[in-house]
């Protein structure tokens, strides 16, 4: 989910240099008297890379593996039967399947995924007969998931210089309009097979939310960021990526356009994509986990100095869907453009 411009040029895929920076890790443990010195943490890393571990988080091991297990279940149904739960548009729930496509690629990502919300989930969550454990184990997945982010989003208001519950109030799950989404990710295996430079699994984006979890599973490599580019910036074409690597138990955390633009730019929302494996690396299919915190629908996102303007949090993702869309069109109309010009040429030649 990207809210950046994407130039044409940028959006070229070219095989890009990594490098391996370290990401800072958020210790969560002793919350209450270590606030001060988590908070203090937690802004130097979202000041700077947007990116982060945390730990200590709370969530048993077993809980997330049992999590992984109800996901791998579900995805291993015929689909046929995922497509009885199929996306809802509106709602931001359902099962989809090579339906979601990049600016910065143009081509859909290898993946499908399940999303599912905190309200009007009847027909979305699947049946207990077709997948007896993802409910219960989703469900409580969830609440899981809304507790470390409450932790982390109070201490971003405050070091922010918000009162401490500003950003909980704006992501309350007990309201009807609530955007929270956990969405359930399975990346296909594709061994055996070969891919241009340009391939990837999840071409390179922003996340519109406030704030990602991630959960990755060990071995499952492939996601790797582009620290210090801004959501306001163009797809960091030509700049170098850090694979951020699986730890077991560990949660990936990452800064979204929502909260970049609360606070002025001063927190980053940076690119991050799914590369593709290469030969002898594991390429086998990859699961992975996000919870998005996305501001209540009808919650106003305005920042204090550079974005004074308010906007719901429902018309701020509209708009980053529209700024994706046109995007595509351009990418498309370049497309078509260079796939004609041969043909002018040797028209004209001979």
């Amino acid at each position: 989910m990207s809210n950046s411009t994407i130039t044409s040029a940028a959006a070229a895929s070219v095989a890009v240099p990594s490098s391996q920076r370290e990401f800072t890790c958020v210790d969560l443990s002793d919350f209450d008297n270590r606030r001060d010195e988590i908070i203090k943490t937690l802004m130097d890393a979202a000041t700077t890379q947007g990116f982060f571990y945390v730990v200590n988080h709370g969530i048993d091991i077993e809980n997330i593996r049992s999590m992984f297990q109800a996901s791998h279940d579900f995805f291993a149904l015929d689909d046929s039967v995922k497509a009885k739960y199929p996306i809802d548009v509106s709602r931001n729930a359902g099962w989809e399947k090579l339906a979601q496509i990049r600016p910065s690629t143009g081509v859909a990502d290898l993946k499908e995924s399940m999303q599912l919300g905190f309200h009007n989930m009847e027909d979305i969550w699947p049946s207990l007969e077709d997948s007896p454990t993802f409910r219960p184990t989703g469900e409580k997945f969830m609440l899981q998931c809304n507790e470390v982010s409450t932790k982390l989003l109070t201490c971003l208001a405050l070091g922010l210089g918000f009162e401490e519950d500003f950003f909980t109030k704006c992501h309350d799950i007990k309201k009807q309009d609530c955007l929270n989404t956990l969405r359930c990710l399975h990346y296909h295996d594709i061994t055996g097979q070969t891919f241009p430079p340009e391939y990837w699994r999840a071409g390179a984006h922003t996340d519109f939310d406030t704030l990602t979890l991630l959960f990755q599973r060990p071995g499952e490599n492939g996601l790797e960021v582009c620290p210090g580019r801004e959501a306001s910036t163009e797809f960091g074409h030509g700049d170098s990526w850090t694979p951020v690597n699986p730890q077991e138990g560990d949660i990936v955390c990452n800064i979204g356009d929502m909260i970049m633009r609360w606070s002025d730019d001063q927190l980053k929302s940076n690119f991050h994509r799914v590369r593709a494996p290469v030969v002898g690396e594991y390429q086998g299919p990859r699961y992975s986990i996000a919870y998005f915190n996305q501001a209540n629908k009808s919650a106003i996102i305005q920042g204090r100095t550079r974005y004074p303007d308010p906007i719901t949090a429902g018309e701020f993702i509209k708009q980053a869907m529209e700024r994706n869309y046109r995007a595509l069109q351009e990418l498309k109309a370049k497309k078509e453009e260079l796939s004609i010009k041969p043909t002018a040429i040797s028209t004209i030649a001979a």
